[in-house]
């Protein structure tokens, strides 16, 4: 009796196993659809947190103390603009005394030292500055962080490129606000919150099948009446 006991006990047990595999199973294909496909919740493994789009984690932080986003993006490109208008300030007032010192206008001194050195450290910050300058100035007519001109960020459709350029009027707009007198001032004019950008929505009219369809329409009206007067 006992025995015949755990044998029914036993296979009791064992009938549970295929419930419990297909409820297991239906369990995690929910969570593989719902949470890591239509959320694709991004997570930071080194700060702990939800990561929002367009952002990572900046190893340089720790060395320069800062880092370069949503909050100081137009403060770094004035900042490189500034820098880049006063490398050209002191090496075109500098210009004429290294001329003088090189055609021995003026005398040999401690002074031409400070004159040279001076006027190589312009020229060399002005074109250093105008490559990373002119760069920036390129990725935002694209509207296009520095991880995403290497990467396409990967959206609902498929990875893009050109996800969130939105017009160069626009994109100007997203970093330097709407107010053009501001846009040389050094104050917060930037749009939006830093979490949710806008997206580049294809329009109707810009659909190269939707763009055919008068065409279509057209054609299947001569058709229809070409037929009514045959």
């Amino acid at each position: 009796m006992a025995l015949s006991r755990a044998l029914r006990c036993c296979q009791r047990i064992f009938s549970w196993i295929p419930v419990i595999i297909i409820s297991s199973v239906v369990l995690w294909s929910y969570y593989a659809y719902v949470f890591e496909l239509c959320f694709a919740i991004r997570f930071c493994d080194r700060c702990q947190v939800l990561k929002p789009d367009r952002c990572h984690h900046c190893s340089v932080c720790e060395t320069v103390n800062n880092c370069v986003g949503f909050s100081n993006y137009k403060f770094f490109l004035l900042f490189l603009s500034y820098s880049m208008i006063y490398c050209v300030f002191i090496a075109s007032t500098v210009f004429q005394y290294f001329l003088k010192f090189w055609v021995g206008d003026l005398p040999n001194g401690s002074a031409k030292f400070h004159v040279l050195f001076l006027l190589f450290v312009a020229l060399m910050f002005f074109v250093s500055l105008m490559f990373l300058f002119g760069y920036h100035c390129w990725l935002v007519a694209k509207n296009r962080s520095t991880l995403e001109a290497f990467s396409a960020p990967v959206f609902q459709n498929g990875p893009d490129r050109n996800g969130f350029n939105v017009g160069l009027s626009k994109n100007l707009q997203q970093v330097f606000g709407e107010d053009k007198k501001l846009w040389f001032i050094p104050v917060f004019t930037s749009q939006g919150d830093g979490h949710y950008f806008p997206l580049r929505t294809l329009r109707e009219s810009e659909n190269p099948l939707l763009a055919n369809e008068e065409k279509w329409m057209e054609d299947g009206g001569s058709d229809e009446e070409s037929a009514g007067e045959i």
